[in-house]
């Protein structure tokens, strides 16, 4: 099999569980056109703004994306091989990944838009509400100081490419900052230029190529910028100036109306994820590159089991409980008809899921002995690998006939640019939720309950990417390697409670042997495989803390991890004892009973 039959034949199978198993699971959650959505009934255009369906789809898709489709499926398939991780991101989002955003997303909208948690404080108790909101915000913390590293890594020093050229750290940050300023521009001429939303696309899209091109030519150099204060100032500084400035910029972004910079950003990274995959499918399909790395490297590598690690390491791309909190945090309170649904919740899963396989393939052109390989960086992987697509396809369309001359630099600035859009998607998203969760909990609604959740959800972050870690050899050890393991085991524990939560409300208000396949066993897969994990991670970290000089960290994630496992196993206490009850005047369950029958 080559990589063309592997790419054509995973679209093939996406397609068709869009066109099949979608209308059963609409059939099944009893979707309704005519219903009123909360974005309509509840319309404000600063939380509550209702868009059209493909307009939400590129917010959304956007959104939930990020870098986690590209991070996880190559680090996995590095440690793996490429086929245990392409099998499971088709599995895990036809049958799981999907079912999860899928059900998650109408479970909001049938609680008036409202997150996941207070579907489970309708469906189990207010205790298990606080079990999850606390669960929730901790898995957000985590994945705001993962994502904040890594793009600040992306701003910080040069790669020099295969062929001698060069791209500029700096050059990437200016690159980011001027896409940054383009969705509030545009957001302004949609709202008081009256500019629609096709010509605004027209006309803004480009100038993200513009930027891209320019940011190589204008680049922002932190280190050199901080020594004309602090002359001793290196990369390791300025890597730090940019993690504070990138969660200032989540702070600000938390608060704004949706439709100042949520929105057009959205909308703008999800036609720049089009591209982003567009390009790599095109530099798959026409420009026939072969398979050079194994496809199974063995149960073990390093130290490490496929089960449960493949699981937790391509979460985005397979399944991940993030999407749950995308999807009833800010895309409930967007959507404008029920059955947008199935395109939003559960397409925009298996459009992911392309995402990821084009990433994989970066990993399936290179050799085993690769020097990219020797110690992972996935957005350099990614970077070079569409670069390599890209100049295959130039070279076929050269041979015929059509002149078509790609440059490296500007391939591999696309690809890091792409990278780093992808992870603002998700940062200030994860701040604003952050902030909902903060708000629900204190009861404030107003300016001072947006500031005080705001604050918390970036400042948490600001304490640990203030840092520095090292390996046991003393080598310096970037901080979103620390993380990504809790964080992805987290991710998937994040899924499985959404699932849980939805299995037990779908139960008490239908009581259906299908709810019990349909999100019952994807319940069990994700919490056996996410558990699993957190255990082994709490062995590792208890044997590091035994040693000399253990780094103080480490105890907070010793400490993480074992509050994540009971606050798992006491979410399941509260669904068994949830399951069991047999009074049928719980009254949120009555109240929810009607809506979900409608149709």
């Amino acid at each position: 099999m080559n990589m063309l039959q592997i790419i054509l034949g995973s679209a093939a199978l996406l397609t068709v569980a869009y066109w099949t198993y979608g209308p059963i699971l609409v059939r099944l959650l009893r979707l309704d056109p005519q219903a009123t959505t909360p974005a309509v009934e509840m319309r404000d255009d600063v939380d509550y703004a209702p868009l059209a369906p493909n307009e939400l789809l590129s917010q959304h898709f956007s959104a939930i994306a990020a870098a986690g489709p590209i991070v996880g499926p190559i680090l996995a398939g590095a440690m793996f091989g490429w086929l245990p991780a392409l099998i499971w991101i088709l599995v895990g989002a036809i049958l799981v990944g999907g079912v999860h955003d899928f059900t998650a997303l109408v479970a909001s909208i049938r609680h008036k838009a409202l997150s996941i948690a207070e579907v489970v404080r309708d469906h189990m108790s207010r205790r298990a509400f606080l079990l999850f909101l606390s669960f929730v915000w901790l898995a957000l913390v985590y994945i705001i100081v993962a994502f904040t590293d890594i793009t600040a890594a992306s701003f910080i020093g040069t790669q020099t490419l295969e062929n001698g050229d060069k791209v500029s750290g700096a050059g990437i940050a200016s690159s980011s900052l001027m896409y940054l300023a383009l969705p509030i521009i545009m957001g302004l001429a949609m709202r008081f230029g009256k500019l629609s939303v096709n010509k605004a696309t027209v006309i803004f899209l480009p100038l993200v190529g513009l930027a891209i091109w320019g940011g190589q030519y204008l680049p922002l150099d932190m280190a050199q910028l901080l020594q004309t204060v602090v002359p001793t100032a290196d990369d390791k500084m300025a890597h730090k100036a940019w993690d504070v400035l990138l969660l200032g910029y989540c702070c600000v972004a938390s608060v704004v109306p949706m439709w100042l910079l949520l929105q057009p950003r959205g909308h703008l990274g999800g036609y720049f994820l089009y591209v982003a995959l567009g390009a790599g499918a095109i530099g798959l399909l026409l420009g026939s590159p072969s398979i050079e790395y194994p496809a199974f490297n063995g149960w073990e590598v390093n130290g490490q089991t496929l089960f449960p690690v493949l699981f937790i390491t391509i979460a985005c791309g397979a399944c991940s409980g993030f999407h749950s909190l995308i999807a009833s945090g800010t895309t409930s309170k967007q959507l404008r008809v029920e059955t947008d649904a199935k395109l939003i919740g559960y397409g925009a899963m298996l459009l992911e899921a392309m995402v990821a396989i084009v990433s994989l393939s970066c990993v399936m052109i290179l050799t085993k002995d690769a020097p990219l390989l020797k110690s992972p960086q996935p957005n350099l992987i990614y970077a070079q690998g569409i670069g390599t697509l890209l100049e295959k396809f130039a070279a076929a369309a050269r041979g015929v006939g059509i002149p078509i001359h790609l440059s490296a630099q500007l391939v591999v600035s696309f690809a890091l640019m792409a990278f780093t859009t992808f992870v603002y998607d998700t940062l200030d998203v994860c701040t604003r939720l952050g902030r909902y969760i903060i708000q629900e909990l204190t009861g404030w609604k107003d300016a001072k309950g947006r500031w005080l959740g705001t604050g918390l959800t970036a400042g948490v972050p600001a304490f640990f990417v203030m840092q520095s870690l090292s390996d046991k050899d003393g080598n310096p050890l970037p901080l979103w390697k620390a993380f990504w393991a809790l964080f992805g085991a987290s991710n998937q524990l994040l899924a499985a409670l959404t699932l849980l939560g939805v299995t037990v409300w779908l139960w008490r208000t239908r009581r259906q042997v299908w709810v019990l396949f349909v999100t019952g066993i994807p319940t069990v897969l994700m919490y056996t495989m996410s558990i699993w994990a957190l255990v082994r991670m709490i062995a590792s970290d208890y044997q590091k803390v035994q040693e000399t000089n253990p780094q103080p960290i480490t105890y907070v994630l010793l400490g993480v991890s074992s509050l994540l496992v009971v606050l798992a196993l006491a979410m399941l206490v509260e669904a068994y004892l949830a399951l069991t009850r047999t009074d049928k005047s719980h009254p949120q369950s009555q109240a929810s009973a009607p809506s979900l029958a409608a149709g």
